[in-house]
């Protein structure tokens, strides 16, 4: 099989495409034939090494970790039998390869007919969606203030404010981005690589925003403490400049909280709801109250791509890599630029804007997270 590994840091040149034999899934373990693998933004960090911040440093070699989808080709040892032949989603490591090991306690179901690039939400940027945006109590009539509202988990942000009543400021940071964030349901949409996005937010929320989701860390998480209201509430879920900065407790001395979000550590402390979460936004998925836009489907030898790709800040929604046994594509090497986004990709706003609350279902709905 194809597998994708890295042998040193550096630029997405540093990917390597190497031929191995499958693994073997241990206890809890099962072993997933790949039909498409999400490329997430931390795995870039990863690459770079420890230049890129303490809290990305990995050892070498390095092995990507990924949103996988799916068939279920064996299982471990104390793993129910009947997995095999269901088609799931897991967040893995190693996770750039044909066949793919994941938990077994951590597999999401996919819907019959849900497309790839909606199934490798399931298992971490749904949940992590749903989840942060709860940890923060949301009242219909709120403003919300996402960062990074164009990316695979902001995207999904942006739609669950929406159902949930919410008037939404997406920022991203290029004229594509801030089209995407408004299509997907953003009220405002915001550059924040501009020097004046603050102001920009404080001109559409004169009172200040009530939440603000944050993965980005750095001085847009310092400039965004501020532009809270009184009894304001910040999430934060992620530093993807690295900075790790210190947050002045005179900041919160104006009725302000701010709380932090892991999904491991969400996982541990709540497995039970945390599966449910992931129960939940498969629902949303099947019944088109979410979506993903699939930015490109790249083969999987082209992994050092979607990591250029990402690195430059190109992309909306979704970049997938494809096996080569499940790229219709693969064949042709004449196909279609395989980094345009599909221009005839469906609405993402298609979805009945009078739909059901999507939090209706789960009687944990308002449960307050501290």
């Amino acid at each position: 099989m194809q597998r994708v590994r890295y042998y040193e840091y550096g630029g997405p040149e540093v990917l390597t495409v190497e031929a191995v034999d499958p693994p073997a899934p241990q206890a809890g373990q099962v072993l997933l034939r790949t039909e498409a693998v999400g490329v997430n933004f931390v795995d870039t960090r990863f690459r770079r090494g420890p230049g890129s911040g303490s809290i990305f440093q990995r050892p070498l070699p390095g092995r990507p970790t990924g949103d996988v989808v799916g068939v279920v080709d064996q299982v471990g040892p104390d793993v129910d039998p009947r997995l095999v032949g269901t088609r799931v989603a897991a967040l893995a490591e190693d996770a750039y390869a044909d066949y793919v090991v994941a938990d077994a306690a951590w597999l999401a179901a996919v819907p019959d007919g849900l497309e790839p690039g909606d199934a490798s939400m399931l298992a971490m940027s749904g949940p992590v969606a749903l989840r942060v945006l709860r940890a923060a109590r949301p009242e219909p009539g709120e403003t919300i203030l996402i960062h990074s509202a164009a990316g695979g988990i902001g995207h999904l942000a942006v739609q669950l404010a929406k159902h949930l009543g919410a008037t939404v400021i997406g920022t991203a940071g290029s004229p594509d981005k801030l089209d995407f964030v408004t299509a997907v349901g953003a009220d405002v949409a915001v550059d924040y690589t501009r020097p004046d996005w603050a102001d920009q937010v404080r001109a559409a929320a004169p009172g200040g925003v009530d939440i603000v989701l944050d993965a980005v860390g750095g001085q847009i998480l310092q400039a965004s403490l501020d532009l809270l209201a009184p009894f304001g509430r910040a999430v934060v879920y992620g530093a993807a400049t690295g900075a790790l900065e210190q947050i002045p407790v005179v900041t919160l001395f104006a009725l302000r909280s701010v709380t932090g979000f892991n999904l491991t550590a969400w996982r541990r402390a709540n497995p039970d709801q945390a599966r449910h979460d992931m129960v939940q936004i498969a629902d949303l998925f099947q019944t088109h109250r979410l979506h993903t836009r699939v930015h490109a489907s790249l083969p999987l030898a082209q992994a050092s791509t979607a990591h250029e790709l990402i690195e430059a800040r190109r992309h909306t929604g979704r970049i997938l890599l494809v096996p080569t046994a499940a790229d219709p594509t693969a064949a042709d090497p004449t196909a279609a630029d395989p980094t345009a986004a599909d221009p005839t990709a469906a609405d993402p706003t298609a979805a009945d804007p009078t739909a059901a609350d999507p939090t209706a279902a789960d009687p944990t709905a308002a449960e307050r997270v501290s």
